[in-house]
């Protein structure tokens, strides 16, 4: 007797499931869309995956081709591309940083320095893919820029705005995680995850890995990260676009269930245009 993947249990650390695919700006060159928490921004590896959202917008327009990536438990802006041409003009804007991108997240304990960044080298942890840590000897340049948008001194929660000046692999759960502030439902960064994998908390010298004590983490239903702003140039008009969608940490029910057709459109995201 084989059983199907859907007859498995699930014993993904991720309990919720994606909710509708909301498509907030289309024209013939791009589309952006508001990624839910749960969601893969491209296929995964190997059979029985949940739809990407690729995939879904490929179904819709065959033209459209990704750019870049939110990881699957990260909710907000994505920016698609529509034809080659697009796909490459866009692509450059990345690779030159000239994208600026925002975020904002809830990590726990209380932050006192209302702005600062966080500049470590970051690599693959290879034993423990697919996460990503602080690697100060092979380790690639990361910087990540912070501000504190509120403290909730009840909860020792801080809210921040990020911003990723690099764009690397898991970089500002990473970062996060390094200074003991480690991002609010991050399974595979919090401190249960490190426990389970035996992460040794003091400087390995033969390596120059750093991992920190992690600050208890509360446990959430989701990722605690959004993608709340994007700005581009259009790779056709040349005109700057950006786009702002609203952090849902303050939902308390959950997600939402899939929409019928995996798609949706939202009016009530903001964009804003510049010659």
């Amino acid at each position: 007797m084989s059983l199907a993947e859907s007859d498995l249990p699930d014993l993904s650390p991720s309990p919720p499931r994606a909710g509708a695919l909301s498509v907030l700006h289309i024209d013939e060159s791009v589309v952006v869309i508001d990624k839910p928490a749960g969601m893969l921004s491209v296929p995964g590896r190997g059979a029985g995956h949940a739809p990407s959202a690729i995939c879904l917008l490929q179904a819709r327009w065959p033209d459209a081709l990704t750019v870049h990536r939110l990881d699957m438990a990260t909710s907000g802006l994505l920016l698609i591309a529509r034809g080659p041409q697009a796909q490459r003009r866009l692509s450059a804007q990345f690779a030159d940083r000239t994208v600026v991108k925002h975020y904002e997240a809830l990590v726990t304990g209380v932050i006192d320095a209302d702005s600062g960044e966080i500049d470590l080298p970051l690599g693959a942890d290879w034993p423990n893919r697919p996460r990503q840590q602080v690697d100060r000897l092979d380790g690639k340049p990361s910087l990540t820029r912070f501000r504190v948008l509120a403290r909730d001194l009840s909860r020792e929660q801080t809210r921040l705005e990020l911003q990723p000046v690099t764009g690397r692999s898991h970089q500002l759960r990473v970062h996060l995680m390094a200074i003991g502030h480690p991002i609010v439902g991050d399974v595979l960064y919090g401190p249960m995850a490190s426990d389970a994998i035996g992460t040794d908390v003091a400087l390995n010298p033969t390596r120059n890995v750093e991992q920190p004590p992690p600050c208890p983490a509360p446990m959430a239903w989701r990722l605690m990260l959004h993608a709340t702003r994007l700005t581009f140039v259009h790779p056709h008009s040349a005109v700057s676009i950006s786009m702002h969608s609203a952090a849902p940490f303050d939902e308390r029910l959950g997600p939402e269930c899939h929409a019928a057709s995996g798609l949706s459109f939202a009016s009530n995201h903001q964009r804003e245009t510049a010659p």
